[in-house]
């Protein structure tokens, strides 16, 4: 690496030192991290704003593992490392390395120079035109204590790429490589213990009995006792080491879940049943458990057999041959049932999604079931959903049942007929000719049972891994879905100021047969407060959604400010867009939560701010804690005014250049809505603002209104000048103020409610 420099100094680490204490407190220090971040990110063409980072819970300094997150969050790969200096002198690559220094503060490690033995590093804060400055060994030391993170492009073929599959599950295991040799060392260890005690009683009986050997069986008592302290401190060791790696893989496949089901764009959502979508989820619990439970167990028993069978064969082949052909066709017959279950169980999960769906249906519209005395009616779908479901359960168990019984006499057999068989041999022929003591008699029946139940365990694996399959293929119909990822990971960052522009615009929803938008056009400048009118399914919202990059399937172009928003990065469009719909969902926790939700590290001023704008403060105010009371889930506790304003607030806390208003105010009363339109023009200051309303008379003061019909614009223009051209504006105007027409007088502020869309 190599960059220009200034020349290095003996006071060179002394002036960094002193520019980093300069910054003076710890919210500095933070500052300084992120943005050095920022720096890396635009070494790698991605644009980042500091206000955009999430710490994590608890963090004053953002540790690594929170900026690794922010980084992996847009798109680039990058990892916490510790480096030496010898290391730094020997690195090659030209993208900016990221020192984090102990006081919480960063630099960009941007060169070296091998024959000086100094660094150069940038401070993210200066301008980039700044040189950087030269420190050497000595002085980097009293600053860095080794924590880099590394930051480079993502390259593809990740596993969070990829489809979920059992594929997928088996790369995700093999990812803990090292974990597993430690089991693997562990589990061969143990098993070799496992032998030695029937082995040392086959010597007891064959031997010391005989030859009544009191030394000898002291002996023996002795390495018992050595071997059973081993066993259990290899077997605590082996236990650790498998717990940790079952809560990584735990860990790891429930973040890589709900991530993906995050990136899912929001009209999965709307044409899937919310039960069914929650039910197949909940399959990740019986993958969990098998990745944990059974595929653990199986996978260390499969190293008692390797090391349990030569030692069986050894003491006698003919009881092993038994063994081992029982066990071969206890796996015959579960494999000859696996269609059956497997259409049965089928059958089975499809009636428990039906079942589950009726479930969340009925306690997501509990109000309307009560209102409408639908219980009865609710109640009978449900019955029918149970005794559908108890069915096709009690079909699966039938099936189950029915392998189980043939099973369970060859697991008996492998008990009660090695004993028999064991003992003919002992009485049957002399030892040296069969091979088989009573001392080998009984140490093959100690290791028998031993072997014999990981051989059944290997062979119930396979029904085992077919319920995974079947549990694997649900959850992969949900998260094998296209996700928004790309979109959000890469993409242009502009600062908005406002503009938009649609060029020919023509969008229709999956499976409709006309077009919700047919060839739309029509120029916002920044600054303008635009108001949407129209019938219902006029398309009014459906513009709205293509603003917030929602449906981006369109044809035509549609641009913010000249940008194609399709070339938009999606997280960073949808946080510069403020967005109020008809109905808004507040989360269980605070009211301050709930306003800053979108960006958590904003200050209770700047939330007062918002609220003041939006009309909430005076009701926030008199709650029992302010903007520290709790809300409670779906906002019980809260009138539907007061939730309306407080997501009113929530869209105007990041102070967004664009904001829609969707309906926003059709669920306040005549109070609080007077409230949030006597604010209109506070709100709209600097802003484009975008609002969808029924009500005409919201919309007089617009500097344009937008007028829909059938998916086209009809018209654009102001309140006047629709009045006398536009036949639909003017129609739906005098359903709305027939009355005050007649009597010669202004509309009124609050006219009667038309049909919303």
């Amino acid at each position: 690496m190599s960059a220009e420099y200034v020349e290095p100094s003996p006071a060179g680490g002394d002036r960094y030192r002193q520019r980093v204490r300069s910054s003076g407190s710890a919210e500095d220090a933070v500052r300084c991290r992120l943005d050095a971040l920022a720096v890396a990110a635009r070494f790698h063409g991605i644009q980042l704003d500091r206000k955009d980072f999430r710490p994590h819970p608890g963090e004053e300094v953002p540790s690594p593992a929170a900026l690794v997150a922010w980084m992996h969050q847009a798109g680039l790969w990058a990892k916490a490392v510790r480096l030496r200096w010898r290391q730094l002198m020997r690195l090659q690559s030209e993208a900016p390395l990221v020192l984090l220094f102990s006081d919480g503060s960063a630099a960009l490690l941007v060169g070296h120079d091998s024959k000086r033995e100094v660094v150069f590093l940038k401070d993210p804060r200066t301008p980039s035109a700044d040189p950087p400055i030269a420190v050497d060994e000595l002085r980097l030391e009293q600053l860095w204590q080794g924590t880099a993170l590394l930051v480079r492009r993502a390259r593809g073929g990740s596993l969070e790429d990829e489809p979920f599959t059992l594929a997928w599950l088996a790369r995700m295991v093999l990812g803990e490589r090292r974990t597993l040799r430690e089991i693997v060392v562990a589990s061969l260890a143990l098993s070799v213990l496992q032998i030695l005690p029937p082995f040392l009683i086959m010597v007891a009986i064959d031997r010391v009995l005989t030859h009544h050997s009191m030394s000898t069986l002291a002996l023996i008592a002795l390495i018992l006792a050595l071997i059973a302290g081993y066993e259990t401190l290899l077997g605590y060791a082996r236990r650790e080491i498998v717990e940790v790696m079952s809560t990584r893989l735990d860990a790891r496949l429930n973040l890589h879940v709900f991530g993906r089901l995050l990136e899912l764009p929001i009209d999965f959502f709307e044409r899937t049943s919310t039960g069914g979508t929650t039910h197949r989820i909940s399959q990740v619990f019986k993958i969990r458990d098998f990745l944990t439970g059974k595929l653990v167990s199986t996978f260390l028993d499969t190293f008692t057999l390797i090391v349990l069978l030569p030692f069986l064969f050894w003491l006698s082949a003919t009881l092993a041959w038994m063994v081992l052909a029982a066990s071969l066709l206890i796996a015959v017959i579960i494999a000859a049932f696996l269609p059956a279950i497997r259409r049965v169980w089928a059958n089975m999960v499809a009636a428990e999604i039906k079942k589950g769906a009726v479930l969340v249906e009925t306690v997501h519209g509990i109000r309307t079931v009560k209102a409408l005395a639908l219980e009865n009616a609710r109640k009978l779908e449900w019955d029918e959903r149970v005794a559908e479901a108890g069915q096709a359960r009690l079909q699966t168990g039938r099936i189950s049942n029915w392998a189980q019984t043939l099973v369970t006499p060859i697991e008996r057999f492998i008990d009660r007929g090695v004993l028999l068989m064991g003992a003919y041999l002992v009485l049957s022929a002399p030892a040296d000719t069969t091979g088989v003591s009573t001392g080998a008699l009984i140490a093959f029946m100690l290791l028998g049972t031993r072997v014999a139940g990981p051989l059944i365990g290997l062979a119930k694996l396979i029904q085992d891994v077919e319920d995974v399959r079947s549990s694997v293929a649900q959850v992969g119909e949900v998260l094998n879905n296209p996700t928004e990822s790309a979109a959000s990971r890469g993409g242009l960052r502009p600062v908005f100021e406002g503009a938009i522009s649609f060029n020919e615009v023509t969008f229709a929803y999956p499976g409709a047969k006309t077009s919700a938008l047919d060839r739309v056009s029509f120029d916002v400048p920044a600054g303008t407060m635009l108001g949407v009118v129209g019938r219902s399914g006029s398309g009014k919202s459906t513009v709205t959604r293509l603003l917030q990059g929602i449906n981006r399937e369109y044809a035509g172009f549609l641009k913010i400010d000249g940008a194609d928003l399709r070339e938009i990065n999606l997280t960073h469009l949808r946080r510069s867009v403020g967005t109020v719909m008809q109905d808004n969902f507040l989360f269980r926790g605070t009211v301050l939560d709930n306003i800053i939700a979108g960006r958590p590290n904003l200050t209770l001023e700047e939330a007062v701010r918002a609220a003041r704008l939006a009309g909430a403060e005076e009701f926030i105010e008199r709650l029992p804690g302010g903007y520290e009371t709790w809300i409670e889930e779906s906002a019980a506790n809260l009138s539907g005014g007061q939730r309306q304003r407080l997501a009113i607030a929530r869209a105007l806390v990041a102070d967004p250049r664009i904001v829609i208003l969707d309906e926003a105010t059709s669920a306040l009363d005549p109070e609080s809505e007077a409230l949030v339109h006597a604010n209109l023009i506070r709100i709209a200051e600097g802003r484009t603002m975008v609002i969808v309303s029924h009500r005409l008379a919201s919309l007089v003061d617009c500097d344009r209104i937008l007028v829909m019909e059938r998916g086209r614009v009809a018209d654009i223009g102001r309140h006047h000048e629709l009045i006398e051209r536009c036949a639909i504006y003017r129609h739906l105007w005098l359903q709305q103020n027939r009355h005050t027409e007649a009597l010669g007088g202004q509309p009124t502020p609050k006219p009667a409610v038309a049909p919303a869309e």
